[in-house]
């Protein structure tokens, strides 16, 4: 359906008519630089471009009052004495005789992005807007802000479209008070905001803006502030706060943030609400690094990989102080919180080994030698060289041993009809004897073609299939192809009877995720088997609270998803797995079905990899104590090496 690119020029005209040092950076160049850079990318020209319109008074009577409405009409026709005496009385404002025009554009804007998502003209959008609006209150302006543009955005989709949950995600610098109090006693609008507050030593100086702030009497729980109390906080702070804490709630019911970092926040979001996503734009006044944001948020929109993150991914003590504290405050209202905090970390694996075996001991344990033929390298040593990932011609290929008429495919995914060479396909299939039969090597030729795409950077994304016989050779042909042809760092999700190969090298650059073991065992570091949770929410921990830590502390540069024989996965729960891996890896990512899998399933991967939101996963279900402990055991065994995993301090004694 596409991405709205919602705007005006007429939005630049309020500017400061006075010195103001405080004021002085909301200036109208914040949007004509964004769209500047829009526009030298392409990205403008690819969107679906709608002017702004101004809202009615009705509309801004949705959140504000009408006094306050009449008192900025006014403005239009002060001097500049009268604005600058009027600005005076709240914090942080300035008006401008244009500021009506402007502010009632930015609120239209966003009432027009919400009606072209809701009635389907396109899937998902962008307002660029000014004056920006989540500080403003019912009946006053603060912090540049005007009309309360989110709000009014939220208000108008619950009355008009008839929405009863809604999720707003702050990511400004500043917290967003103003939304805050607005819906603070209203459950169907979840807020959360992540803001610098320094212990409330940072603007807006708010108790309010604290973690134990979280909303009022039906409210209760509905409000989710994070604090961030020092300065300085990057990705793998911004990543461990959406993992451990906003999705798992959402699917329920001076900082530096790279731009990167927005666009894998971005694609986490899309995989909810079935991608009906409407971003706007509120602070940022570091033009170049504003310009970039932008940039890359309506690029994911519209579907692109998210490049990689750059940085090591290891929170700071700082954040997860903040992000405990967070989950604290909200643990007695969302029961997904309450299994995963009141479940003591398990010592031992007797209820996930049959056998009752000891568990095996990670790297760097006195057994390390024993376990391994090489012990594995520290993380850093791979870890900390991000690997860059040129977007690809071909956005998604899909490559098939015999066309199936009825596999519905969006109109610019590809179906592959090339192969490996013979002789090449024959060499790689020679050392497993599941290869040998001609529907085997069919298949085998099709993923090594369809994979040399992928590695020399024709094509993003891919699926193949294989006999279920040959399921595990064909992955570990994958496996040993992408390591020997440019890989550096290979992640591979293997779902159902599939075992790790066994003469895959312990040198760290392969990880490897066995979802559907018979245990939850953690063999290394980089080894790690767990059961198929049998409920959806613990589907959902399981991806959050284990796949995604694990993906993104390890950073690969390719990803393999294999569906092998007695996978369990409804197409549903295989399509978000592998929609929330493509933030992976530039997404890079290839899935490998058994022949035999359906076409629907084949269709809707496709779909999610070339970037629509994956289908709903049907009525939501807490975990199973069983799934709860089994995540736990594995959390509490690979934290030490895995830092993304935490989502609280470690006590120094």
């Amino acid at each position: 359906m596409g991405t709205a690119l919602v705007y005006h020029e007429d939005m630049t005209a309020t500017r400061l008519l006075w010195d103001d040092p405080e004021c002085e950076i909301e200036r109208p160049e914040r949007l004509t630089a964004a769209l500047d850079r829009l526009r030298q990318r392409g990205l403008e020209q690819r969107c679906l471009r709608l002017s702004a319109r101004e809202a009615s008074k009705e509309e801004l009577g949705l959140v504000h009052s009408p006094e306050y409405v009449s008192l900025v009409r006014k403005t239009q026709v002060l001097g500049e004495e009268e604005l600058q005496a009027l600005s005076r009385q709240f914090d942080a404002i300035y008006f401008h005789p244009s500021t009506f025009h402007c502010a009632r554009l930015a609120a239209g804007a966003g009432l027009q992005l919400v009606d072209a998502v809701l009635t389907g003209t396109v899937q998902n959008g962008l307002a660029l807007v000014r004056p920006p609006g989540h500080h403003s209150q019912r009946a006053a302006a603060n912090g540049f802000c005007v009309f309360n543009n989110v709000a009014i955005a939220a208000a108008h989709a619950k009355q008009k479209h008839g929405l009863h949950r809604i999720l707003i995600v702050d990511w400004d610098v500043h917290h967003g008070q103003g939304i805050q109090y607005l819906f603070e006693d209203d459950p169907s609008v979840l807020y959360f905001s992540w803001h610098r507050y320094e212990h409330g030593r940072f603007w807006p100086f708010l108790r309010e803006s604290d973690a134990d702030a979280v909303g009022r009497g039906q409210g209760l729980g509905f409000t989710v502030n994070l604090p961030w109390n020092q300065v300085g906080m990057g990705n793998a702070d911004y990543m461990a706060a959406f993992l451990h804490l906003l999705l798992p709630l959402a699917f329920e019911g001076q900082m530096q943030a790279t731009p990167e970092c927005f666009a894998h926040l971005t694609q986490l979001l899309q995989v909810l609400a079935g991608g009906r996503v409407c971003a706007m734009l509120e602070g940022g006044y570091h033009l170049e690094s504003l310009a970039e944001s932008v940039c890359m948020t309506v690029q994911t929109l519209l579907g692109d990989p998210a490049p990689p993150l750059s940085g090591p991914m290891v929170p700071c003590q700082s954040a997860l102080e903040s992000i405990q504290s967070a989950r604290a405050a909200q643990a007695p209202y969302w029961k997904s919180l309450q299994l995963q905090d009141a479940t003591p970390v398990p010592t031992s694996p007797s209820t996930h080994s049959p056998e009752g075996r000891p568990p095996p001991l990670l790297p760097g344990g006195p057994m390390c030698k024993a376990a391994a033929p090489a012990p594995a390298p520290a993380p850093s040593s791979f870890l900390d060289q991000p690997c860059l990932c040129p977007a690809p011609s071909v956005r998604t290929t899909v490559a098939l041993t015999a066309p199936d008429t009825t596999l519905v495919l969006p109109p610019d995914v590809i179906q592959q009809e090339g192969s490996a060479l013979r002789e090449e396909t024959e060499a790689w299939a020679r050392p497993h004897k599941s290869l040998a039969r001609e529907e085997a090597l069919t298949a085998l030729g099709k993923l090594l073609y369809l994979l040399d795409g992928m590695l020399d950077g024709q094509v993003n994304s891919g699926i193949a299939a294989t006999p279920a016989s040959a399921a595990a050779a064909t992955l570990d042909v994958a496996i040993q192809r992408g390591l020997s042809h440019g890989a550096q760092r290979l992640l591979c999700v293997a779902l159902g009877q599939l075992d790790r190969p066994p003469d895959l090298a312990h040198d760290g650059r392969t990880l490897w995720l066995n979802i559907g073991g018979k245990e939850a065992a953690a063999l290394s570091m980089f080894h790690v088997s767990t059961p198929l949770p049998v409920m959806t929410g613990g589907f959902l921990s399981c991806i959050l609270g284990l796949v995604l830590p694990l993906a993104y502390g390890f950073q690969p540069d390719l990803v393999l998803v294999a569906l092998g024989p007695g996978h369990g996965l409804q197409g549903p729960h295989a399509a978000l797995l592998s929609a929330m891996l493509r933030g992976l890896a530039g997404g890079r990512v290839l899935a490998l079905l058994e022949e035999d899998s359906t076409p629907q399933l084949a269709g809707i991967l496709a779909r999610v990899l070339h970037g629509e939101a994956p289908p709903s996963l049907g009525p939501s279900s807490m975990a199973s104590p069983e799934d709860v402990q089994a995540l736990m055991y594995l959390r509490g065994q690979l934290e030490p090496q895995w830092k993304m995993l935490q989502c609280r301090p470690h006590l120094v004694a």
